[in-house]
């Protein structure tokens, strides 16, 4: 573990603010936050959290670089995310294996996670020479109108434990481009990862000479993340974690006109129509529930089957889950690591005690499992009579609810019957039932897909939900909007002064 720690510059103590190479800050309130190892409870590293002064330090300096970065070109902005892909490339196996290490995910998954990173640096690249806008037709002859999206200023980014390094870059790498420095609060579960990150910033804003364009202020809700819903410094706060907190955030911003991301609550369910190709629905609904230990915003957690096949399709995955080895993530063989706390178990046997109150019957899993580590639990099929209000909640846990249907109709309602709208899918051969559920009539969610599970959207397309998932949209598509400002513009190259619609203004 410690060559792990020193191959990605990580020493015991270090300062958990940062904003360039020589700008590891440290503050005289600096409180110890530990980082756990949520496979064995162990502790890995203590860092030193940014308090006030810290806080302040870093945010003036992001503050402060915004006024010339924004100067500078957007293609040339795209070199430095170029580059920063580039370094991760370089560090992309320590760094995976250090998101294991710190937040429990199985390896294969957190090489994923850091390619994804890599991905949507190569795609911000592009995107730094894409940043349109639009020609209008004036209705003054002589006239000329457009509009053009300018920076915006310095984006706050908090983000959640799930995801510790990939949904920084869904943010980072677009607003960096579109000429806005980032300051980043990560999870105070994973505060390793983004100290290892901040470093690769670190060297690639020193080879450009630059510094406060990635900013890093680690520290707690209260003495942190207050602070960053409150600074008027900072335009647009990107925000993912649970829907409670999120309408904090979203209250906390809009009340000093502020812009906010919010990527929340997914409460997400795959439809398995009767004609269902249950060879690829077995895998899928696997995957998506069974990924990251359950602990993804779009993992899967209701399934809606066909009356039809739902008893071949229930033992089938009694079948595959029996199959799941847990381990240590960083086990090749492991396919489920662990929760990432006692917390994350405790309110995952609450749910499950609450799903059998409201007839509930487990099928399989739910247990917890000691002798392999202290946070470890059998991924858990229930099937419900119905879907009852602990199947409306998330629980960020292994816990899949079974529940059957008739007609698509009747799926739909089910389906969209719950607070959440984040991510969906059915799977069906019948084109008329894949046209139902991606019509107005269909799924509500902010993504939908067909044939494919819930889990491992692709960053080309706009990643968020509506309904309490928040409507934010991060990533792909034309999500980089957000991270602007839009401006109309109006030329009048004649030599008179028309007045819109018609109007005239004495002589």
């Amino acid at each position: 573990m410690q060559a792990l720690l020193e191959k990605l510059n990580i020493r015991e103590s270090n300062s958990g603010a940062s904003s360039g190479m020589d700008e590891w800050v440290e503050d005289s309130s600096a409180k110890e936050l530990i980082s756990y190892n949520p496979t064995t409870n162990e502790p890995i590293a203590a860092i030193q959290q940014a308090g006030v002064e810290a806080y302040e330090k870093v945010t003036a300096k992001a503050e402060q670089s915004f006024y010339s970065w924004r100067e500078v070109p957007a293609p040339q902005r795209g070199d430095i995310v170029r580059d920063l892909g580039n370094a991760l490339r370089e560090l992309k196996e320590p760094l995976a294996d250090l998101v294991s290490l710190e937040m429990g995910k199985i390896r294969r998954e957190s090489v994923g996670e850091v390619q994804e990173m890599i991905d949507m640096c190569d795609f911000a690249v592009g995107l730094s020479r894409q940043l349109y806008g639009k020609t209008m037709q004036s209705e003054r002859p002589g006239h000329r109108m457009y509009e053009q999206w300018l920076p915006l200023g310095v984006v706050g980014v908090i983000t959640a434990f799930n995801f510790p390094v990939s949904v920084w870059s869904w943010n980072a790498a677009i607003a960096l481009v579109c000429g806005d420095p980032v300051l980043w609060k990560p999870s105070s579960s994973t505060p390793l990862v983004a100290i290892a990150v901040q470093h690769i910033c670190n060297r690639v804003m020193a080879d450009h000479d630059r510094s406060g364009i990635f900013n890093l202020v680690i520290g707690s809700g209260r003495d942190v993340g207050e602070r960053i819903l409150h600074d008027s410094r900072i335009p647009l706060v990107s925000f993912t974690g649970s829907t409670a907190i999120g309408r904090h955030v979203s209250e906390s911003v809009a009340r000093r006109f502020g812009r906010t991301i919010l990527e929340l609550g997914g409460n997400n369910a795959i439809v398995v129509a009767e004609d269902a190709d249950l060879n690829l629905a077995v895998r899928a609904i696997l995957f998506a529930a069974v990924g990251t230990a359950g602990q993804r915003c779009t993992s899967t957690r209701r399934i809606i089957m066909h009356r039809s096949i739902g008893d071949e399709l229930e033992q089938r995955l009694v079948n595959a889950y029996a199959q799941v080895r847990l381990g240590d993530p960083l086990d090749d063989k492991s396919l489920m690591g662990p929760l990432v706390s006692g917390s994350a178990v405790d309110e995952m046997f609450v749910a499950l005690d609450q799903a059998v109150a409201q007839g509930g019957d487990i099928i399989s899993g739910g247990m917890k499992m000691p002798d392999i580590g202290p946070n470890f639990v059998q991924p858990t099929i229930i099937k419900m009579p119905s879907q009852t209000e602990i199947v409306k909640q998330e629980t960020f846990a292994p816990l899949l609810y079974l529940m059957e249907y008739d007609t698509i109709e009747e799926a739909m309602e089910i389906h969209n019957d719950v607070p959440q709208g984040l991510s969906s899918a059915i799977f069906t051969d019948s084109m008329r039932t894949m046209e139902t559920f991606l019509s107005c009539r269909g799924s509500d969610c902010g993504i939908a897909n067909v044939n494919i599970g819930t889990s491992g959207a692709e960053i080309g397309g706009a990643f968020g939900g509506e309904k309490e998932t928040g409507g934010g949209r991060e990533a792909g598509s034309d999500a980089w909007k957000t991270y602007m400002r839009r401006q109309t513009n109006t030329i009048n190259w004649s030599k008179e002064l028309p007045l819109a619609q018609g109007i005239h203004f004495g002589d």
